[in-house]
């Protein structure tokens, strides 16, 4: 009796060695996986900052090529001021100088131009200073002592730049008017000091002032201006490159924290000094405001995945002595017990397999639990979670022992019926049954309400569709498809023609976000019918509404997308709305009709309105209500000439933002209608609550005047329904006189449909011709027959 407790201990540390170095390696891989993150936070943030940093740099050297293009057209305009106001100086010089008078008798206030256009360039463009000289880079102005000295050290610098070629030129052309003057712009070092120079020749190259066809220096006259860029240029540019704790160097000295930026000279290309500033480093200052979190965080996740591995451990130990409970764990949904996809798929090839050519048939079928999410998203997981256990052991009263039930996720079950036989009526009555179960209410009691969902079903035969595993579940996907484009709440047996519908689905989706792709223009300057190339144009037909009084006339009309496809022809909603929803395209899609809708309205008479439905994704959507103003504002149509459609799908669980965006939209003056009244499932409080404006009678229920008896009577209450809340009702699908009448009698505000006008292009509706420019709606040219 004693070696039994030794043989278990002997057991379990045999198992403990695998599961040693399998913890060792989770271990190994958290350790590597933690420093990989940590070194490519380092390598983003080190990557981040040279970006950074070389940007400045790039910054810095267009922003002092900017300074020198600036300071040469500057110098340029001061100087043609100067010649400006020197000019009928120079003409009376020419008559003094033919008497033998000098300039200063002939004009003293030439030295006080002079002196002027200097104070004008340190003053006004704010140069540190500013000199006139003549050709030999003398001063030519009258100035202090202590100016003389100043100019004479700089002089010998100055002067090489008095010959460049470029200030060589007339200052007067071959008719005798004057030009602008020639200037230029140079970096280089003064008084040891990086500084812009700017030289402008203000100097007449006139006959009188030329020897052989040469200048005459004596004669010739330049303004210099000098900005030193370690003073108030520094300062200037610190300021508009964000530069911080900038300051000017003679040498490349910068601290640790610091960076130097060479400025070279524009004439010889040699360094004449640094900027030196602090960088910006956004990579490390990000890093280092988040090492003390990202420290923290590992710490936590050190002590976290430490727990996670001795935890694991014990698990692994444990799981290792129950084999049994670890095979069913791992093949069976823990909320339901049902067997979980890996056992569905187990069973699937092993019934496949044993199956002979010629047997009998197996049939595999999945399930989808209509409107679980709404279910689970309003009361909460807890009530989902007893409403899947609640479906679940629904359906397994109806099974067969032979039958395997699974869920393989979420709301999604999945069911084997093997040995079905050639007779389709086995599938057929537990499909049935199955819908049946699914549609009654369940009594939740965690949420202490009745729950209302429905069942759709996508079943396949095998061999029928195949005989391998994956043919048999993507075919059964496909027909699940099909039953919820149906709408739900039935069930699909799959064949051929499945499969080509399926192709088809993706073909639209595709060619569709091909011509969505050219929509894309938030300035709203596409036209009313938008190209996209080979798969053809989306557009706007419009179906107008009519007033129940003064003589039927036009009230508003509703818009309606029409895809002319260059293969397919025209497309109605119908066959590409439900695949832009399914494929994430009708947000993208219905924003471009309301744009085109209220760019078209904005010219129609004002006291007409455009309709525009709306889907419920794009209700629940954040920002909804945002683009929806947006567009108005950009159109200039006023928010009460517009008419939000909503069909009763989008009333079902309205979240506290779509009811926000709903109230903010009908404060601002839009009008919200509720289409196809009376077929889905919204509720009075719904229409009351959220605010409707209009509801719209189903075509389905005007079609039951004078064909049903109860016809008269649905219409009826839907009218005195609106009429009592104060609604405005407008009857859709209206094709006799007959129905126009009796909706009339009752009290319909409204009236629509192809009695009145079929839904025809924006150019075939008549126009008035009272707006130049802007033609209003009246309606399509139709004859309505009189009462």
């Amino acid at each position: 009796m004693r070696m039994i407790p030794i043989i278990g201990r002997l057991a379990r540390k045999r198992m403990q060695a695998p599961s040693g170095w399998l913890l060792f390696l989770i271990a190994a891989s958290g350790v590597g996986t933690l420093g990989l993150v940590v070194l490519a936070g380092l390598w983003a943030g080190t990557e981040s900052d040279a970006a950074a940093l070389e940007r400045q740099r790039q910054l810095m050297t267009e922003r002092l090529h900017d300074q020198v293009e600036q300071a040469a057209q500057i110098v340029g305009q001061i100087g043609a001021g100067y010649m400006a106001l020197t000019q009928p100086v120079r003409e009376i010089e020419g008559a003094w100088s033919q008497v033998g008078a000098s300039p200063a008798e002939a004009d003293p206030s030439r030295t006080l131009t002079a002196t002027t256009m200097t104070r004008v360039a340190t003053a006004f463009f704010r140069y540190d200073q500013a000199f006139i000289v003549d050709g030999y880079g003398q001063l030519a102005m009258d100035a202090d002592a202590e100016t003389r000295k100043g100019f004479n050290w700089k002089r010998s610098l100055l002067r090489p730049l008095l010959n460049d070629p470029r200030l060589q030129r007339p200052h007067r052309t071959s008719g005798g008017a004057a030009s602008p003057p020639a200037a230029i712009a140079e970096l280089l070092r003064l008084e040891g000091r990086a500084t812009i120079v700017g030289v402008a020749a203000i100097g007449a190259f006139d006959e009188g002032g030329t020897t052989g066809g040469e200048p005459v220096p004596s004669q010739t006259r330049y303004l210099i201006t000098i900005r030193f860029l370690d003073g108030t240029a520094l300062d200037a540019l610190s300021r508009e490159q964000g530069l911080n704790g900038a300051r000017y160097a003679r040498a490349a000295d910068p601290e640790e924290s610091e960076v130097a930026f060479q400025i070279d000279s524009t004439t010889t290309g040699e360094p004449i000094g640094f900027i030196v500033w602090t960088p910006d480093l956004p990579g490390s200052r990000v890093i280092g405001r988040l090492a003390p979190a990202l420290s923290l965080a590992a710490i936590v996740i050190a002590v976290l995945f430490g727990t996670l591995l001795m935890r694991l451990r014990g698990s692994l130990i444990e799981l290792r002595s129950s084999e049994y409970q670890a095979r069913h764990l791992a093949l069976h949904d823990v909320l339901t017990k049902l067997p979980n996809r890996a056992l569905f798929a187990e069973r699937l090839e092993s019934c496949l397999a044993q199956e002979a050519p010629g047997g009998k048939r197996t049939a595999v079928a999945l399930i989808d639990l209509d409107r679980f999410k709404a279910v689970n998203d309003t009361f909460g997981h807890a009530a989902g979670d007893e409403l899947i256990r609640s479906a679940a052991d629904r359906m397994l009263t109806l099974l067969r022992p032979q039958d395997t039930l699974a869920r393989l996720g979420g709301d999604e079950f999945a069911l084997l019926l093997p040995d079905v036989g050639d007779d389709d009526e086995v599938i057929g009555t537990i499909c049935r049954g199955l819908i049946d179960v699914l549609a009654r209410p369940f009594d939740l009691t965690t949420a202490a309400t009745v729950a209302h969902i429905s069942g759709s079903i996508g079943v396949v035969a095998v061999p029928d569709a195949g005989r391998s595993a994956d043919d048999a579940m993507r075919h059964a996907d496909i027909a699940l498809y099909e039953a919820k484009a149906r709408g739900r709440g039935r069930w699909i047996a799959f064949g051929p023609s499945l499969e080509g519908g399926r192709h088809d689905r993706d073909t639209v989706r595709t060619e569709l976000r091909a011509v969505l792709a050219g929509l894309d223009d938030p300035a709203g300057r596409l036209p009313s019918i938008a190209s996209s190339g080979p798969v053809g144009t989306l557009e706007l037909h419009f179906q107008t509404i009519h007033r129940a009084r003064d003589e039927y006339a036009t009230s508003g009309a509703e818009a309606l997308v029409r895809w002319r496809h260059g293969d397919r022809g025209l497309l109605f909603p119908d066959s590409f709305i439900p695949v832009a929803e399914d494929g994430g395209l009708i947000d993208q899609l219905g924003l471009w009709v309301l744009r085109e809708a209220c760019r078209a309205a904005v010219c129609w008479d004002p006291a007409t309105f455009v309709a525009v439905n709306v889907s419920p994704h794009q209700l629940r959507r954040s920002g909804f209500a945002d683009d929806v103003l947006a567009i108005l504002c950009d159109t200039g149509l006023t928010p009460p000439r517009l008419e939000l459609e909503l069909t009763e799908a989008a009333f079902i669980n309205v979240d506290q933002a779509a009811e926000a965006g709903l109230a903010r939209l009908r404060a601002e003056g839009v009008r919200i209608a509720l289409d196809d009244f009376g077929m889905g499932f919204s509720s009075l409080s719904d229409v009351i609550h959220l605010g409707v404006d209009r509801i719209k009678i189903d075509r389905s229920f005007v079609t039951l005047l004078g064909t049903k008896a109860h016809g008269a009577a649905i219409v009826g209450a839907l009218v005195g329904l609106g009429r009592n809340l104060g609604i405005a009702v407008t009857a859709e699908g209206v094709e006799t006189q007959a129905q126009r009448d009796f909706l009339v009698a009752l009290g319909c505000t409204d009236l629509q449909g192809y009695l009145f006008s079929t839904p025809v292009p924006i150019e075939e509706i008549r126009l008035s011709e009272d707006a130049p420019g802007c033609d209003r709606l009246i309606g399509p040219q139709i004859h309505i027959p009189a009462a």
